[in-house]
């Protein structure tokens, strides 16, 4: 009964509407400031601010305009071979000689280049049509080195013109000398098949070894030049490694994308 009374009582007494409201604690209001500055600061970011990104590939340092495969015209065997890998020859340049039925006879070079494989030696018994050397096409020493990235076909189509290109080169130790810098000079048009690789850069091995994970795009890159450093190519160290580049040496790159915005990830 003496509840009962309480609660009667209570129901008939007025509101206590003279008292103060208590909405929220110090510390409540506290975290609710941050987190609302916190989300327009996240607003304001998303509209004005932008990301970068990098597209990370397989590539090869090369003279531009790549390499071929020098075939035997002929059948027989080598009795000599007229020059050695490294040695740079015009077109026309004799590389072996070959016993025929017929005689003596002699493959020479197509275009001008430099041995960078020899496929035969002294004895041995060659096919018409079988490969007897790569040669890459350079005609002069100072001609200048570009790097050849094999990107997924799928990530191409984002490469910007004159992204900037880090190389990481296989002979040099990255932790000593730092990455190679170049440009993008241009993107291929199509993904490129493993005979495609290897015309260009006449190794069919490294035809298969990049297309592994799918037909690649060639990206062109424009190493950036330096009077500074002993190779002739700009670094991100001081003086990049004591030594000169050769073509044929493989690298990694990694490209730039484009800035986005990170609310265009957002919009359809």
């Amino acid at each position: 009964m003496q509840f009962r009374q309480q609660a009667l009582a209570r129901l008939q007494s007025p509101e206590e509407l003279d008292l103060p409201v208590r909405f929220a604690r110090p510390q409540g209001w506290l975290v609710l400031s941050v987190t609302v500055v916190a989300m327009a600061a996240a607003s304001v970011w998303a509209v004005t601010g932008s990301v970068s990104s990098t597209i990370g590939a397989p590539a090869v340092l090369t003279h531009g305009r790549g390499s071929y495969v020098l075939q035997s015209p002929v059948a027989g065997q080598v009795t000599a071979v007229l020059t050695k890998e490294g040695e740079r020859l015009p077109a026309g340049s004799p590389v072996l000689e070959v016993r025929t039925g017929r005689g003596d006879e002699v493959v020479r070079t197509l275009d001008a280049g430099r041995i960078t494989a020899l496929a035969v030696g002294t004895g041995q018994i060659i096919p018409t049509g079988a490969n007897v050397a790569a040669v890459e096409k350079v005609d002069r020493a100072e001609a200048p080195l570009y790097a050849t990235v094999y990107v997924p076909a799928g990530d191409a189509a984002g490469i910007p013109a004159r992204a900037s290109v880090d190389l990481t080169v296989q002979s040099v130790p990255s932790q000593e000398y730092g990455v190679l810098r170049g440009e993008v000079k241009s993107v291929g048009r199509s993904a490129q098949s493993p005979r495609q690789i290897a015309a260009f850069l006449g190794d069919a091995q490294l035809g298969e070894q990049f297309t592994k994970e799918g037909r690649p795009v060639a990206v062109t890159v424009e190493l950036n030049e330096s009077s500074a450093t002993k190779s002739g190519y700009e670094w991100s160290s001081t003086d990049g490694p004591p030594f000169a580049l050769t073509s044929m040496t493989l690298a990694t790159g990694s490209i730039r994308l484009a800035d986005r915005r990170p609310v265009d990830w957002l919009l359809p």
